[in-house]
C-alpha cells in the first residue's frame, strides 16, 4: 500500500496565505513570504499531516493558474532555493510535498505565447496552443485567435498532444522531482486535459517514484475515466464534497450515504479500487463555517469526511472554524493571509481539539483508513456505520439533531467505547446501549489505544535568535548582514526585520520570525557577534 492511501492533507493556497501582492508585474524583488510555512510545521505535525498540497507556486502573473515558468517559483513567494529548504524541512519532520500542476493552460506571459506575438506565423510554437490561428484578432487585440481556458483569455490553453508542449512539462515535472524530491502532483483542470497525456505523464512519474501520488481536480462525471491503473490514482470527491454539508443543512442523512454507498458499498461500490481525495472546503468554494447552517455540526462534518472511505484533507484555516465566501465573483475571501497565533488565539478552539483528535484516531486505526464500508442503521438525522479491516472494526455514529437519540445495535464485540471521551457502551447479549447528546458524533472502537495510550510529544526548549538592532547575522547560506531595523507590514501588522548585506550594502526586509529559530526547528539566521 502507498503513502497517499493513509494520508491525512493539508492543503494551502500559498498566494493567499502569505498576503502577497494581486499581481506580479516582474518589477517586485524576490520576497521570502512563503517561508513563514516553516512557523506551522508543529501545528502540521500536532494534526497529524502527512502531506502538505501547495496550490500554484511557480512564477505566474496574477493568482498562480496563469504560469509564467514551469520551473521557477513565484517572486511573490521566494525563490528556488527558498523552496528547496523548505521541501527539505518538511521531509525531515515527515511531511510530504506535492504540487499543483496547472498544465492545462499558461498566462499571457508565458516565453512561448511571447514569441508568437512577436514573430507571428514565424514562431516555432505556434502549435504549442490549442487552436491558434491567423484568421483574426483575440480579444486582447493579438493579430491571431486562440483558445482560452472556459472563455477566459488571460489562460492560454495549451494544446497537449503537441510533442513539444509535453516534452516541456515532463521537463519541468523532472525538474521538481530531481531538485526538490516532491511527492506528488494535483491536475489543476483535468478533466480538460488529454488522456494520453496523462498516460505519459504516469509512466514517467511511477518510473522515477513509484510511490509519486497523481491526483487530478475533477467536478462531475465517472471518476474511473480518469483514476485508473494507466493515468491518475484519484480525483477530487465532489460527488461527496457536497453531500457533506448539505446532508447536514438539509437534516438528511441519506443524501451522504447514497453517495457513499454509490461510491464504496460493499455491494457494488462503483470507485471501490479508488482513494477518493475527500475535501469540504478548498480555494474555489465557500468555507464549510460559512456553508453549514448550524455551525455545531462542523465536528460532525469533519468526523464523516475523516472516517468515510477515501484520502481527508484540511483547507488552511478550516481547522479552526474561519468563514470566508465569493462575493462579487472574486476568491479573495477564501484565500486570506492567516496568522497561526491569531488562530490559535481567537479560532475554534473546540473544533481544532476535534480535528487533532481526529488526526491521532486516524492513524491508530487501520480500518478508519483503508477498511471496508457498510452502513448499519440510518434515519434523516442519525448515521451509524463500520469499517473493517481483518480483525478490527470500528463503528462511526453521528447524531446531528438537536435532541438526545437512543442508539443501540448488534455487535460481536464484548465491550466498546466512545474514543472521543473514553466512556464505555453498555453491551447486553450481544447488543449496543448508549444514550447521544444532540449534535455528536462517536467514533466506537474496542482497544481505546489512542486514550489509554497518549501521543507523548518530545518537548524541546526554546533557543531564540537574539534580535539585536546593529547585530550581525549568518544566514543559512553563508552570506553576513546588519540587522537595522525592526517594523510592521503596513496591511497585515506582521513583524519584519530590515537588514543589509555587509557585502554590497542592499538592504533587504523578511517576516521576523525568519529570525527566530527554535531547537530542531528550521534556523534561517545565527548571530556571529
Amino acid at each position: 500500500m502507498n503513502w497517499y492511501d493513509n494520508a491525512i492533507i493539508y492543503h494551502i493556497y500559498p498566494l493567499g496565505f502569505c498576503g502577497a501582492p494581486k499581481f506580479n508585474d516582474g518589477s517586485e524583488d524576490v520576497t521570502y513570504r512563503l517561508d513563514k510555512i516553516l512557523e506551522w510545521i508543529p501545528h502540521l505535525k500536532e494534526m497529524n499531516v502527512d502531506a502538505v498540497y501547495f496550490g500554484p507556486v511557480f512564477e505566474s502573473v496574477e493568482h498562480g493558474y496563469d504560469t509564467i515558468d514551469y520551473k521557477k517559483i513565484d517572486r511573490r513567494l521566494g525563490d528556488n532555493n527558498s523552496f528547496r529548504f523548505i521541501c527539505d524541512r518538511l521531509h525531515e519532520n515527515g511531511i510530504r510535498i506535492i504540487l499543483d500542476g496547472v498544465f492545462n493552460h499558461v498566462g499571457r506571459r508565458f516565453p512561448q505565447f511571447i514569441d508568437v506575438q512577436e514573430k507571428g506565423q514565424a514562431s516555432e510554437y505556434c502549435g504549442w496552443f490549442q487552436n491558434l490561428n491567423f484568421g483574426g484578432p483575440s480579444p486582447y487585440g493579438d493579430p491571431f485567435w486562440y483558445e482560452g481556458w472556459n472563455g477566459h483569455y488571460n489562460l492560454v490553453k495549451l494544446n497537449l498532444r503537441n510533442p513539444g508542449v509535453c516534452d516541456h512539462i515532463i521537463d519541468a515535472i523532472n525538474y521538481w522531482i530531481d531538485s526538490f524530491d516532491i511527492d506528488g502532483i494535483r491536475f489543476d483542470a483535468a478533466d480538460c486535459i488529454d488522456f494520453d497525456f496523462f498516460k505519459r505523464i504516469r509512466s514517467f512519474c511511477k518510473g522515477r517514484k513509484p510511490d509519486f501520488w497523481l491526483v487530478g481536480e475533477i467536478i462531475h462525471g465517472d471518476y474511473n475515466r480518469w483514476a485508473n491503473p494507466e493515468m491518475l490514482d484519484s480525483v477530487t470527491n465532489y460527488e461527496c464534497y457536497k453531500g457533506l454539508w448539505s446532508s447536514h443543512n438539509d437534516k438528511n442523512y441519506f443524501e451522504i450515504d447514497y453517495s457513499i454507498n454509490r461510491q464504496s458499498g460493499a455491494n457494488g461500490g462503483i470507485y471501490r479500487n479508488i482513494n477518493l481525495y475527500n475535501f469540504v472546503d478548498n480555494h474555489d468554494v465557500n468555507r464549510l463555517a460559512s456553508t453549514l447552517h448550524n455551525n455545531a455540526h462542523l465536528p460532525l462534518v469533519y468526523t464523516l469526511m475523516y472516517t468515510m472511505p477515501g484520502i481527508p484533507s484540511v483547507y488552511y484555516g478550516s481547522e479552526y472554524g474561519i468563514e470566508g465566501r465569493k462575493e462579487n465573483n472574486s476568491d479573495d475571501n477564501l484565500r486570506p493571509c492567516l496568522h497561526l497565533n491569531d488562530l490559535s488565539e481567537h479560532g475554534n478552539k473546540s473544533l481544532y481539539s476535534h480535528i487533532v483528535k481526529l488526526g491521532r484516531i486516524y492513524r491508530s486505526y487501520p480500518a478508519l483508513r483503508t477498511g471496508n464500508y457498510e452502513r448499519i442503521m440510518i434515519t434523516n438525522q442519525q448515521l451509524l456505520f463500520k469499517k473493517t479491516q481483518g480483525e478490527q472494526t470500528v463503528y462511526v455514529a453521528l447524531n446531528l439533531g438537536d435532541y438526545e437519540y437512543d442508539l443501540n445495535f448488534k455487535t460481536h464485540m464484548k465491550g466498546l467505547v466512545n474514543v472521543f471521551t473514553a466512556e464505555p457502551l453498555r453491551i447486553d447479549d450481544g447488543n449496543a446501549y448508549v444514550r447521544m447528546r444532540p449534535y455528536t458524533a462517536m467514533i466506537i472502537v474496542a482497544d481505546d489505544i489512542v486514550n489509554t495510550q497518549p501521543e507523548v510529544e518530545e518537548t524541546v526548549p526554546d533557543e531564540d535568535t537574539e534580535i539585536v538592532i546593529g547585530g550581525k547575522y549568518r544566514h543559512f547560506k553563508g552570506n553576513e548582514y546588519e540587522l537595522i531595523a525592526v517594523a510592521r507590514h503596513s496591511e497585515t501588522m506582521e513583524e519584519l526585520v530590515v537588514y543589509k548585506s555587509l557585502k554590497d550594502g542592499e538592504v533587504w526586509a523578511r517576516p521576523k520570525s525568519m529570525f527566530i529559530g527554535k531547537a530542531g526547528d528550521a534556523r534561517r539566521f545565527t548571530k556571529i557577534d
